[in-house]
């Protein structure tokens, strides 16, 4: 596959996943033909939502969009995910910690705008700190799933789930009932809604015992936004099956729904190599691990099929290591990889 390089520099910052633009409001505004969504992550989701857009002429651009949260402006980082759904686009927290842990509840966020709004001005934006409800939402699904979760090392259960249950017990926090020793820690790193309105949560960490990425199938996020919210809950968890290399351990990075009723995703390693993970500490074989472009269906009938769902790998994206986002789009492919004080856009 020979791949195009479009580079951007939008506010020296990281871009996770890449989501088309559907409002033509928004790039008439740019006069552009065409655009995506990222979202930078580093920082609080309200100064970390981006646009690239390839303009009328052919010249790609790119702008950081000024968005308010309102109160909840600087309480939330580290957005990971990004998925249209009715006229909204929700940004979705990884629910993690940094490498060495512990959990930041602040990652435990998910936020949505109207994409037209974008076009006229500052963004309001609506979050909702879910203070680990998806957390164990997640962890009670995959408790009771026929999948088996890799179980995670001792040091990860240190610093990710015991430290988090000690701060917050010290400092007297009411999300403390919501963790048990006994818990996955959660890393988000890919969203997409089905056509019945539930998300599918693509999960870099935890894996299988096969080392098979893991998606978490949510009902009620949009409920999270009503004046009196009710919390999302978790319906079933699957595996994804025949696109991981033999002895590797691999992990969700980006999920995007395609025209014909299925999702195109990309899968690699569970964490970042020479960043201190403590992750690859504990599960070395998830680290050197390259990005694949894969593709999946999710059953008719779940009940029927059961937890597996087969893969195909569409491209290897070897030499990169760190694929964050991609998008089918007029027969083309876009990736967006993570890179150092820079956003790389590129173009199959």
């Amino acid at each position: 596959m020979t791949l195009r390089l479009v580079e951007f520099v939008v506010g020296g910052n990281e871009a996770s996943d890449l989501l088309p633009v559907r409002s033509a409001a928004l790039l008439r505004a740019h006069d552009a033909r065409r655009g995506f969504w990222t979202v930078l992550d580093e920082g609080p989701v309200e100064r970390c939502l981006a646009l690239l857009l390839e303009r009328a002429d052919g010249v790609w651009m790119s702008h950081l969009v000024a968005a308010d949260a309102g109160a909840e402006n600087g309480r939330t980082e580290d957005g990971e995910a990004l998925a249209h759904h009715d006229g909204w686009v929700y940004v979705f927290g990884s629910h993690f910690g940094s490498k060495s842990g512990p959990l930041r509840p602040r990652r435990a966020f998910v936020a949505r705008f109207r994409e037209d709004d974008a076009a006229t001005g500052p963004v309001p934006l609506q979050v909702v700190r879910n203070r680990f409800r998806v957390h164990r939402a997640v962890n009670d699904a995959l408790a009771g799933a026929a999948l088996t979760p890799l179980p995670p090392g001792e040091r990860v259960r240190a610093r990710f789930i015991v430290e988090t249950l000690a701060r917050g017990t010290a400092r007297a926090k009411s999300w403390v009932s919501r963790l048990t020793p006994d818990d996955l820690p959660l890393n988000v790193e890919a969203a997409a809604f089905t056509p019945t309105g539930t998300v599918l949560l693509g999960l870099r960490f935890p894996v299988t015992t096969d080392g098979e990425p893991i998606l978490v199938e949510l009902a009620g996020v949009p409920a999270m936004f009503e004046g009196r919210p009710a919390w999302p809950r978790a319906l079933r968890a699957y595996a994804l099956t025949g696109v991981t290399p033999p002895g590797a351990l691999t992990g969700f990075r980006a999920i995007a729904p395609t025209d014909d009723g299925g999702y195109a995703a990309v899968i690699g390693s569970i964490d970042a190599l020479g960043k201190g993970s403590v992750l690859l500490d504990d599960h070395p074989k998830g680290g050197d691990v390259t990005s694949r472009h894969v593709r999946f269906r999710l059953p008719a009938d779940p009940a029927a099929q059961g937890h597996l769902l087969p893969g195909e790998v569409v491209a290897d994206l070897a030499p990169f290591h760190h694929v964050e986002g991609l998008a089918e789009l007029s027969g083309q492919c876009f990736y967006v990889t993570d890179e150092d004080h820079r956003v790389a856009l590129w173009v199959a």
